[in-house]
C-alpha cells in the first residue's frame, strides 16, 4: 500500500529501517539482550479485549506484535507503520500465519493516524516515542483514536537506573551491540547498533520515566503504571483512556 502524502515524514526513521525487514525480529532479540519476546508478552498481557473488538498496533513493523495480539485475543488487529518495506514483510508474515482475515496493515504516521476518533477498543505501541519530534502530541493522537475505557500499553528500551547495571548497559550498547549487529545483520544492523545506545540515552535525558507518566496522563489516560524489565533495559507502560 503506498504511503499517503500525510505520512511521508520522519525520513530518518524510514532510512534506518528500510533495509531491515527480513531480519528484524531475529535481530531485535540481539538488540534487546534476547529479551524482546519477553517484553512483548508483558505488554500484550495488559491488553485483554473481547473477540470482535478492534486493536490498533502502532509502529507495527513486520507485524510481530500484531500477530501475537491476534493469536492471544481473537480480536481484529490493525497495524500501522511508517516504513513500507517493513509492512511488506509484515504482509508476508500475516499471510503465512493464516491471519489475513484478522490482521490488516496500513501505512501511516503515529503523529497523524489515518483513523476517525474513538475507532479502537485497545492500542499498543512499540519502540515509538524515541522517533517522533513531539512525544506529548503523539500520545494525544494515540488517545484520540481509542474509545473511553480502552486499554493502552507500550514497550520501550530503557536506561537502567542503577549505576552498576547502567555501566554494563553502556558497554553493551557502545561496544558489543554494534559488533553483534554487524556479525548477524551486516552494515545496516551495525548502523542500528551504533545508533541505539546514544539515542536511548538522549531520549531519557529529555524525557525521563516520570515525564512520560505525566505525558500519558495529560494526553487523557488514567491509571497509568509501568514495569521495569530486565534490570532496567526495558520498560512496559500501560493506562486506560479516560472518559470525556
Amino acid at each position: 500500500m503506498p504511503l499517503p502524502a500525510a505520512a511521508r515524514g520522519n525520513p530518518f526513521t524510514q532510512r534506518l529501517f528500510t533495509p531491515l525487514p527480513t531480519r528484524y525480529d531475529r535481530l531485535a532479540e540481539v538488540l534487546s539482550f534476547g529479551q524482546n519476546a519477553v517484553w512483548r508478552r508483558a505488554m500484550v498481557d495488559r491488553i485483554v479485549p473481547a473477540p470482535g473488538q478492534r486493536i490498533l498496533d502502532v509502529a507495527s513493523g513486520t507485524a510481530g506484535v500484531a500477530l501475537q495480539l491476534a493469536r492471544r485475543t481473537g480480536a481484529a488487529v490493525v497495524g500501522v507503520d511508517l516504513t513500507e518495506q517493513m509492512l511488506a514483510e509484515g504482509h508476508r508474515r500475516v499471510a503465512a500465519a493464516g491471519r489475513a482475515g484478522q490482521v490488516a496493515l496500513v501505512a501511516g504516521r503515529a503523529e497523524q493516524l489515518p483513523f476517525p476518533d474513538q475507532s479502537f477498543d485497545s492500542l499498543t505501541f512499540t519502540y515509538l516515542l524515541r522517533y517522533v519530534q513531539d512525544p506529548q502530541a503523539t500520545l494525544a493522537e494515540l488517545a484520540r483514536v481509542v474509545k473511553p475505557g480502552a486499554r493502552v500499553a507500550s514497550l520501550e528500551f530503557m536506561l537502567p537506573p542503577r549505576p552498576v547495571f547502567r555501566l554494563g548497559w553502556w558497554l553493551y550498547t557502545r561496544l558489543l551491540l554494534p559488533a553483534g549487529g554487524y556479525l548477524t545483520g551486516g552494515r545496516e544492523w551495525y548502523d542500528v547498533g551504533r545508533f541505539l545506545g546514544p539515542n536511548i540515552s538522549g531520549h531519557y535525558r529529555r524525557y525521563p520515566v516520570s515525564w512520560t507518566v505525566r505525558a500519558w496522563q495529560q494526553a487523557g489516560f488514567e491509571h497509568v503504571g509501568y514495569q521495569v524489565m530486565s534490570m532496567g533495559a526495558g520498560l512496559v507502560m500501560w493506562g486506560t483512556r479516560a472518559d470525556g
